[in-house]
Formats: structure tokens, C-alpha cells, sequence
């Protein structure tokens, strides 16, 4: 597994706008169009079929863009959430047949008396409004810690996807009796399929999809392969991409390419026989959040490229891959300095993208 490859500085050129900069990747010129800003952390954002932006800020709130008036309305029915360190109001997807049924789900960090955990829950979208919303999901166990909630949504297969953290219990990563660094896969209702890959085990949640995660926020269906992909948070170092697969163990945290926050190596080393390898990993951390996989024809030269969020690396990394193979990379909007949060396609091509800034923009061609 190679992990030091190239490295190409996106150059800035010169413009005429006095408020615009034109950047250059692969010989496609782009600037960044900001669309709107809203105190506090934009965590989640999707596409409702008539292009608004639906997006949800950490504290709690749930907006909707209009690029075309570009006025943003507030949403009200959001659940009631846990707003402390990472937790709060995560992530948000559109049911790919919202037309028919106005369903949105949600990801949250869950208050259980003085702790919290990640949920799912899903409503109607009426108006300005979610209407009946319903928990179906919510991970065992809760814990007081406030850190490694994950999580993404990712519609597949005709069944939705999760991505939870280990709540800074890492030894639970391994342990198929919790919920705790795990991907989980269920039913549109919250109910389990029963081709699950534990689903017959009694030591173990029948949830779950794969294990052996440490904080994943980035969860995404590749467009041109038809696979799960995901992102998550090494510590000190080790931050990865995995191709996911049913009933896989990823390793954390018997194995990692990073280390603890004070230098010591964790488990067992890089390797073991019955753990995948990531794709990709980081050492350095990259910090890495939400992704998406550009599949669109406005950048042709970017197609099949990953384009990940980074926060504390304050840059969108462009990743080119040759099948599962990294070959390429390139840091994208470094010299903004914000903390990118979530990256995805629009249904016009274009890539958008949310900050920990509060900022709402996208990438548009020039």
C-alpha cells in the first residue's frame, strides 16, 4: 500500500473581478460562488428535486436555499438534540423518491438523560415544516462522551446506511454487541434486513454492516463502480478511505496508521490477516469530513475524482483514482482557510460545499 503520492498545489490566477479569484485544476478554470452564511456549523446538506438546498446547522436548525431567489427559510419539527462538543444535528439526505413519498431522514446526536448517542429519525417535508417525525434508529449504547458521533447517510441498495463513531470508546470497534465504530444498514422504516451479516449472531447487533470504524463522516455510494465508500478520522494520523463490504472488520483499533495524540503507537501495528486495508490513508491527519465522487460532465477532467472536505487541513483534497488505486492528489481552496465540512454534487454539475464557518458556496466553472 503506497500512501505518499503526489501532491499538486492548486495555482490561483489572476483576475479583473476585484471580488472573485479564478483557479485552475487540470486546466479547467473555476472560482467559488458563496450562496449563503448562518451562524454556527453547517454539518448536512442534500438536494430536494427542485434543486433547493436542504441543510442543517449543528446546533439544531434545518434550512432551505433557494439559488434561485436565493432567500434561505427556516424548517421547523426538527428533533431536539445534544449540542455539545462534536454532537448536535449532523446529517440529512432527501429519499431518492421524495417526489412520491416527501420523506427526509436525519442523523443526530440523541440525548439519553445526561448522555447522548447517534440516532436516525425521518419525516415529511410539508411545506416548511417535518411533519410526524419518527425515530427509527438509535445506537446502543449512550455514553457522556462528546466526541465521535459520525455519522452520514447513504441511501443503497434499497437500504439506508449509517456511519456511527466510537463514542471515544474504541475498544467497542470490535465488539459486535454495540453499535459504537460501526456502519449500519437497515430499512427504510427502521426495520432489519434480513440478509444482514450478523442478523443470525446473539452476540451480536443485527444492524450492523461492518466494524472495526473510529469516526466516520463520510459515507457516499460510488457513481461509476456501484460501491459504498467511506471517510473517517484517524488520531494522530491515519485518517482513511475504505471501500465498504459486508460483515468487514477495517481494523480500529487493533490496527491503524496512527498513533495516539501523545506519540505512542496504538494496537498491534498496520496489519492483520481478516482486516481490510483502507484505500487510502493520511500520516499526517488530514482531518477529513463528508465526500462525494464527481460523476458530472461541467468538469470532464475531474470525473471519477473523490473531492473531500478537511478541517483542520482547511482544504477540499482532490483525489484521482485508477480503479481502487490513489495515483493523484491536489488541495483545492487552502489559501480560503476555512474548516470544510461537507462536499457534494449538485444536480447541476457543480460542486458545493458547507464550512464550519457557516458558509454555503459551490465551485462554479469559468
Amino acid at each position: 500500500m503506497k500512501f505518499f503520492l503526489l501532491l499538486v498545489v492548486l495555482v490561483s490566477l489572476p483576475t479583473h473581478a476585484k471580488d472573485k479569484k479564478i483557479y485552475s485544476s487540470e486546466g479547467q478554470k473555476f472560482s467559488v460562488e458563496k450562496l449563503t452564511e448562518k451562524p454556527g456549523i453547517i454539518w448536512g446538506m442534500d438536494f430536494l428535486p427542485d434543486k433547493r438546498i436542504i441543510f442543517t446547522v449543528k446546533s439544531g436548525e434545518v434550512f432551505i436555499f433557494n439559488p434561485q431567489d436565493k432567500s434561505t427559510t427556516k424548517i421547523e419539527g426538527v428533533p431536539q438534540v445534544y449540542n455539545e462538543g462534536q454532537g448536535g444535528l449532523l446529517d440529512i439526505k432527501v429519499h431518492p423518491e421524495f417526489a412520491k413519498n416527501s420523506l427526509i431522514f436525519l442523523t443526530y446526536s440523541e440525548p439519553v438523560g445526561d448522555r447522548a448517542t447517534t440516532a436516525l429519525g425521518r419525516a415529511e417535508l410539508k411545506g416548511n415544516k417535518l411533519n410526524g417525525f419518527k425515530k427509527i434508529f438509535s445506537a446502543f449504547e449512550a455514553n457522556d462522551n462528546d466526541i465521535h458521533f459520525g455519522s452520514r447517510i447513504a441511501f443503497f441498495d434499497k437500504h439506508i446506511f449509517i456511519s456511527i463513531g466510537d463514542r471515544n470508546e474504541r475498544h467497542k470497534a470490535q465488539d459486535l454487541n454495540y453499535h459504537n465504530g460501526k456502519i449500519i444498514r437497515i430499512k427504510e422504516d427502521g426495520s432489519i434486513p434480513e440478509d444482514n451479516p450478523f442478523i443470525k449472531r446473539k452476540d451480536a447487533k443485527p444492524e450492523i454492516w461492518s466494524y472495526g470504524h473510529r469516526n466516520p463522516q463520510g459515507l457516499t455510494v460510488h457513481p461509476l463502480r456501484n460501491e459504498l465508500w467511506s471517510v473517517e478520522f484517524g488520531p494522530r494520523g491515519g485518517d482513511e478511505v475504505n471501500l465498504i463490504k459486508k460483515g468487514d472488520n477495517y481494523g480500529w483499533p487493533i490496527i491503524t496508521y496512527g498513533r495516539e495524540y501523545y506519540g505512542p503507537k496504538i494496537g498491534e501495528g498496520t496489519h492483520k490477516a481478516g482486516m481490510v486495508q483502507p484505500l487510502v490513508y493520511w500520516t499526517p491527519a488530514i482531518s477529513p469530513s463528508g465526500f462525494t465522487i464527481y460523476h458530472a460532465e461541467v468538469f470532464p477532467k475531474w470525473k471519477g475524482n473523490l473531492f473531500l472536505a478537511n478541517l483542520g487541513t482547511q482544504h477540499i483534497r482532490r483525489v484521482v483514482f485508477e480503479g481502487t488505486q490513489a495515483v493523484k492528489q491536489e488541495e483545492l481552496l487552502k489559501d480560503l482557510e476555512y474548516r470544510i465540512r461537507h462536499v457534494i454534487q449538485g444536480p447541476d454539475g457543480l460542486i458545493y460545499f458547507s464550512t464550519d464557518e457557516g458558509l454555503l458556496a459551490r465551485l462554479k466553472k469559468e
